[in-house]
């Protein structure tokens, strides 16, 4: 028997490292040959933390939501070949996995990614193996082409042409890096792999720096992801202890190492020729292209820059060949993509689909759905750089081509889903907030105008809305498009313009009626008691500024200078007494 607990950052924010220290107690005391294994995240966040039971080497039960209580009761039962009903994973909830096609995920919470060993059980740097021994760059690239993978990280990039024109380039060093500094809100999917899966970003890098002749690669990592960091520089050493990285890996004569380079969390370091000057020691800030990283990258030498995603499917492509990759998607956008579902759904977690699903099979198939069972109302895709897709188009396509015509962007892969209860100026104004802030300074149009963006959101959204402020926010978005010097500003207003094109009348309530339609904004609300309050009291004492006053089994009332409208009345209250309007 072998219990594995899965330790991702999500399984650990649940109590995961008890739960582990509790099963290691246990086996302790009554003195049991059971090894207590760890593991990354599977993808089912929404469950974590999570305890997989091996009987045998490929068969287990698996166990969510473990807490120290139930250690226990889950181990007893396992000696007696039983399993604890408490905490068995629902069928709905098992689903979740069988319904992904995983290539990127395909290790997730499977393999202890502390141990190569397990890496090299599941095929691991026989593709690397295989194209630095027996292929040639021209090869490796050619297989590349054929799989269509296309960058992960934002725009779709086709990935060969990338790596043909950093080869061609010369230079007396050539440079791979690995853009690991996953900024977007609500997106973890880099952050997942680097935990619980990081020799096959290696492995990927290691093909990559291959093919276009590089002999060292960076990996860019944002610092606040410090056990992504951790276990890819114990995979590091692991794999230079074998041979894979450093002097004449595999016995080919090919020389290639890594390192990691942590970065302070700068969103605009997303952009390469930020990164670049990140990793030169330089303030993060974009330059004018051309020239390319691949002609004029790091120090000025020939530069390739992909992201944990991309090179994370790498290895797979060349141990199975660019047509089976090739096969899944659609003609256009190839392979799979990795998702974050997170905001207003049942199921938050990371998934993996093949490109061309309906957005409506990954949102209501793969993550059940909307809490609470509320209205679907719109999702966010791309992040800051992205925009919002409403409930009328939940059928698109999950393709660049699709999701560009949108207004949002396939991006990185967040997907943050948004209900009825959820101010669509409000969110614009959120993401302005975060990219204002973000912006380098560069450039005027960016530094300025988007400042200026979120001064008019601001206003709409504390009910001080004027004639003239949609038409005003139109001319900044295409202003600031035209004129920023990098993605970020050039994609800043995406969030404004796609919230302005489908949901234009509340932007008008805002500003005509002074009225919040989703009931969010706090300036445009008040919350009233109605006459089928029981008087039980409960709402007075949960008040945390007491404003709510009454005797018992009367109708209470809602001193309105007082409230802060924090909505703890409405959700403490049994009988629906209290109205927001």
């Amino acid at each position: 028997m072998k219990i594995v607990v899965g330790q991702g950052s999500c399984g650990i924010a649940t109590g995961a490292k008890k739960t582990s220290a509790k099963f290691e107690e246990l086996i302790k005391d009554k003195g049991l040959d059971i090894k207590v294994d760890t593991t990354g995240c599977v993808g089912n966040c929404y469950l974590e933390p999570i305890v997989d039971v091996y009987t045998d080497e490929n068969n287990f039960r698996r166990y969510t939501k473990v807490s120290v209580e139930d250690v226990e009761s889950i181990l007893e039962k396992e000696l007696s070949n039983e399993a604890f009903e408490g905490n068995l994973i629902g069928e709905e909830d098992a689903k979740f996995i069988s319904k992904q096609t995983r290539i990127v995920l395909r290790n997730a919470g499977l393999i202890n990614p502390e141990k190569i060993e397990e890496y090299i059980e599941v095929a691991g740097y026989e593709a690397a193996k295989k194209a630095v021994c027996s292929m040639t760059q021209d090869e490796v690239i050619k297989e590349i082409e054929i799989s269509g993978l296309r960058g992960r990280g934002g725009a779709g990039f086709p990935t060969w042409f990338k790596w043909n024109a950093a080869k061609q380039n010369k230079g007396e060093n050539k440079y791979i890096v690995c853009n690991a500094d996953e900024g977007d809100p609500g997106a973890f999917m880099d952050r997942s792999v680097l935990e619980g899966d990081p020799h096959s970003l290696i492995e990927g890098m290691i093909i990559g720096g291959f093919a276009m002749g590089a002999t060292e690669g960076i990996i860019y990592c944002r610092a606040e992801y410090p056990l992504a960091i951790k276990r890819l520089e114990i995979a590091m050493d692991q794999a230079r202890e074998k041979g894979f990285l450093g002097k004449n890996i595999f016995g080919s004569g090919y020389d290639f190492d890594l390192r990691i380079k942590a970065g302070a969390g700068a969103f605009v370091c997303g952009e390469e020729t930020a990164l670049i000057a990140s990793l030169e020691g330089e303030r993060g800030m974009p330059r004018l292209k051309p020239p390319f990283p691949a002609a004029k990258g790091y120090w000025q030498q020939p530069t390739n820059i992909n992201n944990v995603e991309t090179f994370a499917n790498v290895p797979w492509i060349i141990y199975n060949g660019g047509k089976a990759f090739g096969d899944m998607g659609t003609e256009a956008s190839k392979g799979t993509k990795v998702f974050a579902l997170a905001g207003k759904i049942k199921k938050g977690g990371l998934v993996e689909v093949p490109m061309g699903l309906p957005l409506k099979d990954v949102i209501f198939g793969i993550g059940g759905g909307i809490k609470n069972d509320k209205e679907f109302k719109a999702v966010q895709m791309g992040g800051p750089s992205g925009g919002c897709i409403p409930k009328e188009l939940i059928d698109t396509p999950v393709t660049y081509e699709d999701i560009n015509k949108t207004g949002a962007i396939v991006g990185s892969g967040g997907m943050i889903v948004m209900d009825e209860s959820t101010c669509m100026v409000d969110m614009a104004r959120y993401f302005l907030d975060f990219t204002k802030k973000e912006s380098c300074g560069k450039c005027n149009y960016c530094r300025i105008g988007t400042k200026r963006m979120l001064e008019i959101l601001e206003r709409i959204t504390q009910g001080e809305g004027r004639d003239g402020d949609i038409e005003l926010l139109e001319e900044l978005c295409y202003k600031i498009k035209d004129g920023s010097l990098c993605g970020l500003g050039q994609t800043a207003p995406n969030p404004v313009l796609t919230t302005l094109k489908y949901f234009r009348n509340e932007y008008e309530d805002h500003i005509y009626n002074k009225k919040c339609t989703a009931k969010s904004c706090k300036s445009l609300i008040k919350f009233e008691i109605e006459d089928n309050c029981k008087g039980c009291t409960l709402c007075s004492r949960k008040c945390p500024v007491g404003a709510i006053t009454g005797t018992v089994k009367e109708v209470h009332v809602i001193d309105q200078s007082k409230c802060v409208k924090c909505g703890r009345c409405v959700e403490t209250c049994k009988f629906d007494a209290i109205n927001v309007e």
